[in-house]
């Protein structure tokens, strides 16, 4: 109601009233009577218009049911059911987005489950019931956790960490492999259940098929390579001896691709429980540089350690492998003359291992690519340097088992940074050493 409509229905009841007043006070002949007669049946009649206005609205509010009333409560009441209408249109829309959006989730052939802050369950879709055997609406208000008796799951949800998905066998269907997300979704979470049995299915088929080939090519290369050998042991031509130790070259890159390989098939099909024991990360770093500084050679690469002593739990050949990938790469990337800083230090609550170097740096581009197989920045002078392509892959693989990432830091012509943080956990100090730099 606008302020002028307000202020000259104001005017006009103060009138009636004031004539009321005088019509009373002529009629008494007394002015407190008067004036009291006057403000009760004010009172009397504003009581009869809300009691008339609160049967409209628990009756629904309808336009023809509409009570007929005088100035101001006219207005109100005009006011109140535009109000009403609006109100009833948003209603409208969002009751139609609510089904638009429950008509996609259950197009989604995924299993979509809506949940409460707490885990009970708001909504769930047709998929929700082949894949878990959740029903909608009839398990509504149940907790998740009490449908899906998983171990794994029980912990994924009161660990509240949704950062990563979660395999688990299906409650319902056996020999299925399903993959569960939890996502924040309003003041609640949107649970989300995938069947990924085929892909798994896959996934093994391929290692195995990675592992069976590597195996089957590791013998005819061993016999190239013995044959190989034997001929530069006896007086060849100049363009023979040629060939021959281009042969050679190719069949310990070969070897060496094959080792990777079988070292990559063997970590993606080991199980999760490490052989885990303490490491002298200090005495294996000093190790390495000084194998890196004979692998450098003529390159003269400066390659300064900086230890603190730490000692770390886990796989002793992996970390051997993960250490000696990254400071091995930077030797072979790198430029001749070059700076390579290895380093292992205490950070926060964590300690981390990094390789840092002077060389030619990488395009931001490439820089999430790295760790995928086979793949090569430069992959004619990775070659030209006899690099396999799977170091990298081998890395994140390693640094998975350990609970650890790869995190690389790289410009162009700025050199690179290849680092790693292991949990507080995994380290303690070597109270029998001093400090290596």
């Amino acid at each position: 109601m606008s302020a002028s409509v307000w202020r000259a229905e104001l005017q006009k009841q103060l009138l009636l009233l004031a004539l009321l007043w005088l019509f009373l006070l002529w009629l008494l002949d007394d002015g407190v009577w008067a004036l009291n007669l006057t403000l009760l049946f004010y009172i009397a009649w504003n009581l009869r218009q809300l009691y008339k206005v609160n049967r409209w609205l628990v009756e629904g509010g309808k336009l023809k049911q509409t009570p007929e009333s005088k100035g101001l409560w006219e207005h109100l009441i005009q006011q109140m059911y535009q109000t009403q209408q609006t109100n009833r249109m948003r209603k409208q829309r969002l009751a139609k987005v609510l089904k638009r959006f429950h008509r996609s989730l259950e197009a989604i052939p995924d299993a979509t489950i809506l949940l409460h802050n707490h885990g009970e369950i708001e909504w769930a879709n047709q998929a929700a019931s082949h894949l878990l055997n959740i029903q909608n609406p009839h398990d509504h208000g149940q907790r998740i956790d009490n449908l899906i008796r998983d171990p794994a799951f029980h912990d994924y949800i009161h660990r509240g960490d949704f950062s990563h998905s979660l395999d688990i066998p299906s409650p319902v269907m056996n020999q299925v492999e399903l993959n569960i997300r939890i996502v924040p979704f309003g003041e609640g979470h949107l649970l989300t259940v995938r069947d990924v049995s085929d892909f798994q299915r896959l996934q093994s088929v391929r290692r195995e098929f990675v592992a069976n080939v590597s195996h089957e090519l590791r013998t005819p290369l061993t016999v190239i390579r013995g044959y190989v050998e034997a001929l530069n042991d006896d007086p060849l031509p100049a363009e023979s001896q040629q060939g021959v130790r281009a042969i050679q070259r190719q069949t310990l890159r070969m070897q060496e691709i094959v080792n990777d390989l079988l070292t990559l098939s063997r970590l993606e099909m080991e199980p999760l429980d490490l052989q885990e024991e303490w490491l002298d990360v200090p005495v294996l770093l000093e190790s390495l540089c000084e194998d890196a500084r004979r692998l450098s050679a003529q390159r003269q690469h400066v390659i300064q350690l900086s230890c603190q002593p730490l000692r770390l739990l886990g796989n002793r050949a992996e970390l051997n492998s993960l250490f000696s990938n990254l400071i091995y790469n930077a030797v072979q990337h790198t430029p001749e003359g070059c700076c390579i800083f290895v380093k292992w230090c205490a950070e926060g609550e964590a300690v981390r291992f990094s390789v840092r170097d002077k060389g030619v740096g990488i395009e931001a581009q490439n820089l999430s690519r790295l760790t995928e197989r086979f793949y090569r920045v430069d992959a004619g002078r990775s070659r030209d340097k006899g690099g396999t392509g799977l170091g990298l892959s081998i890395v994140k693989h390693i640094l998975t088992r350990h609970g650890s990432h790869l995190e690389i830091e790289s410009q162009r012509g700025q050199g690179s940074t290849f680092a790693c943080s292991f949990s507080a956990e995994r380290v303690s100090a070597l109270a029998a050493l001093g400090g290596r730099a």
